[in-house]
């Protein structure tokens, strides 16, 4: 079985935006001076934006996820 040197790094990043992202809509919403109505609107708006970068990031570990099943299968049967 062959390592990885960088398998995680991408994944403490991903947190670390999505980190960033929660913590920066919540100081937006306490600090923002709008109405109810506009205010939901930009959480309903961020909350999308959030959910389509959640959904391209995990598509994107699945194609690696996938790839790097595909090698280390081909190593096995390389080794056979």
């Amino acid at each position: 079985m062959s390592e990885c040197k960088d398998c995680n790094g991408g994944g403490k990043f991903i947190l670390g935006a999505l980190l960033g992202a929660v913590v920066g809509g919540i100081a937006g919403v306490l600090f923002a001076p709008k109405s109810g109505k506009e205010t939901r609107h930009d959480i309903a708006e961020g909350a999308k934006k959030v959910g389509n970068k959640a959904k391209a990031a995990g598509a994107k570990i699945t194609k690696r996820g996938h790839k790097r099943a595909e090698v280390e299968t081909e190593a096995e049967e390389d080794d056979e």
